[in-house]
């Protein structure tokens, strides 16, 4: 079972939208990986630590068909959407970046600060329907310059469809930056398909690599025309030039990097991404869509507010009842782990989550409503 390869939690652990659940072999691999190379490396640790990141880096070009040297370790998505803006030439008449109000608010606060930049902000209403390409298409007017597509949406479940999207950013010459934090490791990604500009990912979520890594994916097409002002030697051609007069952006996602980086969170997170593709995306997107729809099915459909097709929905299923309090009670009562937001409570399985528990979580709001 693959419940016995993560930790085990309090519970019916159904918050995987927010913190997914670390592999059992995180723990050796921390040891292995930092302590020991603390303890032993010669002449010291960075020998050893460097490799984290090649590891890192490998693990995301299997799990969404990418090349290592396309991706770029960060701290979360907040400060590569800070980088990646900060990078881009400085704006002219086609000035306006674009967004949902759905979108995760801490990606609307990086964007307004673009508007010291002379950049402006624009937001699709939240009764727009991200599903819908005719409504994406009204609103990429000719003066905006870059748009944030939000893969899954992280309060309603929705899925937007990115390809669709991109290709149409792409005719009309305007950037693409996806966010698929709450995607990645539920939902089967492939970069080559999508075409798109910028990826933007976060390893605490699905993915079940703990705080602290994020990563930036960037399309080979559009890499010479963004130079990042937040670098460091690590954003270096060659970091071991030592030169402090010259300066040349690495010739990859890298120059996205920065001063000296952390190490324990990409041991962390590359034990997470690891464990996910020795099972296969597919496996868990497969059975995560088999719990959801057992729990909507056995509810009224007034009360789920994410799409009812598969195709629409990412791994979240967001209900919200006419007695929405008590039902929440009661799931708390029987040790169900769960939050819950503006649209409705949140209910995440995941690959180790089994069809016992969602029965459980059944019973439970079925006695409740």
């Amino acid at each position: 079972m693959h419940n016995q390869r993560f930790a085990p939690a309090q519970g019916i652990y159904l918050l995987n939208h927010s913190v997914g659940r670390l592999p059992v072999t995180t723990r050796s691999a921390v040891e292995r990986h930092f302590f020991a190379a603390w303890e032993q490396g010669e002449p010291d640790a960075w020998g050893d630590w460097i490799t984290v990141f090649d590891q890192f880096r490998g693990e995301l070009a299997t799990l969404l068909n990418g090349r290592e040297d396309q991706f770029c370790p960060q701290v979360n998505l907040s400060s590569g959407l800070s980088k990646l803006l900060m990078s881009l030439p400085e704006p002219g008449p086609r000035n306006t970046l674009l967004l949902t109000e759905n979108d995760f608010p801490s990606m609307g606060f990086v964007m307004q600060q673009a508007e010291r930049a002379g950049y402006r902000v624009r937001f699709m209403p939240k009764s727009v329907n991200p599903l819908d390409i005719d409504q994406w298409s009204d609103f990429m007017t000719g003066d905006v310059c870059a748009v944030l597509v939000t893969h899954a949406h992280y309060n309603t479940g929705r899925l937007t469809p990115v390809a669709a999207i991109t290709a149409l950013a792409r005719e009309r010459e305007i950037l693409a930056i996806v966010d698929i934090s709450q995607s990645a490791g539920v939902v089967p990604i492939d970069l080559a398909i999508w075409q798109t500009d910028v990826v933007l990912g976060s390893c605490v979520k699905w993915l079940c690599g703990g705080p602290g890594a994020g990563f930036l994916w960037i399309n080979d097409e559009i890499l010479d025309h963004l130079n990042p002002m937040d670098v460091g030697w690590f954003s270096h051609q060659n970091p071991f030039e030592f030169n402090i007069k010259h300066f040349q952006y690495a010739d990859n996602a890298s120059r996205f990097w920065g001063g000296t980086p952390s190490v324990l969170p990409y041991i962390v997170a590359t034990s997470g991404i690891r464990t996910l593709n020795e099972i296969g995306v597919g496996q868990i997107r497969t059975h995560n869509l088999a719990l959801t729809r057992s729990i909507m099915e056995s509810v009224p459909e007034s009360s789920v507010v994410t799409p009812l097709e598969a195709e629409n929905r990412g791994g979240t299923l967001v209900l919200d009842f006419a007695n929405q309090a008590q039902v929440s009670e009661a799931l708390k009562s029987a040790r169900v782990q769960f939050d819950v937001r503006s649209m409705g409570m949140r209910l995440s399985p995941h690959i180790y989550n089994t069809a016992d528990e969602i029965n459980e979580v059944i019973a439970t709001i079925q006695h409740t409503i």
